[in-house]
């Protein structure tokens, strides 16, 4: 084997840094040493390879020449591979602990009141719940396996999916059976208070607008009705009578099964996005990682037998 042939790794990291802000005093916030500091190492990686990276610039700075740009890119992505190998081998490799990260609401209405099954099918296997909003860079953080809510593109995750969402109509038992305001079809949600979702940058979500659209409604004003940031606020909202919700049949809970709620009419609409399994393809087969993804597909299977077996 060859001997690598390596520039000073210090100097690569101040170059790399330098070459992304175009700003020597940032680059050495980003790096903990002064401005001069990331000058005397870019000048020594220069003098290494014997070429300019920068062009000075007195009164605008620096900009990187077109040998420093295709070079500061490979670098780049070079770091970044180092940085995902030192954060696997940081890592804890306890194979029986099983982190999985979701969204707080299907964490908190369908995950976390299941687990306790989990664990009594396999009591060896600990279950670390993190909840975000964010997708999940396993390469960077302690995450084995996530449950992501999209339209299942995720290049390079082994994928897999969980469960398709299904939005309906819900109200308390006391305003569907208010004899002066029927709730008997969509139509009659023209006499009703919509609770609303906040939902923000989240393209083709099933807002009021679109349901109401997709089961053939209209001339109902969808721009009235308390908002709320959170499905189980709707949810919370709705039960205690405020108005009438959008539920999917993954959030639901157990506001249904408990009486909480009530669906009026069966009318619902298959929304834009679905819930996946995801996590490394390296990773997936592992014996704890693969229980945990086998039990996850049977809970969503059973969950969806029982939803047809109520319609």
């Amino acid at each position: 084997m060859s001997r690598r042939r390596l520039p000073p790794l210090n100097a690569v990291r101040a170059f790399e840094a330098a070459a992304r802000h175009l700003n020597f005093e940032k680059a050495g916030d980003e790096i903990a040493v002064t401005a001069s500091a990331v000058g005397q190492q870019v000048k020594a990686l220069e003098a290494w390879l014997g070429r300019p990276l920068f062009v000075r610039q007195p009164a605008r700075g620096v900009a990187l020449t077109p040998l420093g740009e295709r070079y500061a890119a490979s670098l780049s992505e070079v770091l970044d591979k180092l940085d995902e190998a030192t954060a696997q081998v940081l890592r804890p490799k306890t194979s029986n602990v099983i982190t999985v990260s979701a969204m707080p609401s299907l964490a908190s209405n369908w995950l976390i009141p299941r687990l306790g099954a989990f664990r009594e099918r396999h009591p060896e296997i600990d279950v670390r719940v993190s909840v975000s909003m964010r997708l999940t860079d396993f390469a960077r953080e302690d995450v084995d396996i996530a449950i992501r809510f999209g339209r299942g593109h995720y290049p390079g995750l082994r994928t897999e999916l969980l469960m398709e969402e299904y939005f309906f109509a819900v109200c308390s038992a006391a305003l569907l059976k208010n004899p002066e305001r029927p709730l008997r079809d969509p139509a009659d949600l023209k006499y009703h208070t919509l609770v609303h979702e906040a939902v923000e940058d989240v393209p083709d979500y099933t807002t009021w607008d679109r349901w109401l659209e997709a089961v053939g409604v209209e001339g109902i004003d969808t721009s009235r009705g308390p908002r709320f940031t959170h499905t189980y606020l709707c949810l919370q909202a709705a039960a205690s009578g405020q108005g009438v919700a959008l539920a999917t049949n993954v959030l639901i809970g157990d506001y249904l099964d408990a009486g909480r709620l009530v669906r009026p009419f069966p009318h619902q609409v298959k929304g834009a996005y679905q819930y996946y399994i995801v996590c490394p393809e390296a990773n997936a087969d592992k014996p704890a990682l693969a229980a945990f993804r086998t039990w996850l597909l049977e809970e969503a299977k059973a969950q969806a037998e029982a939803e047809a077996a109520r319609q």
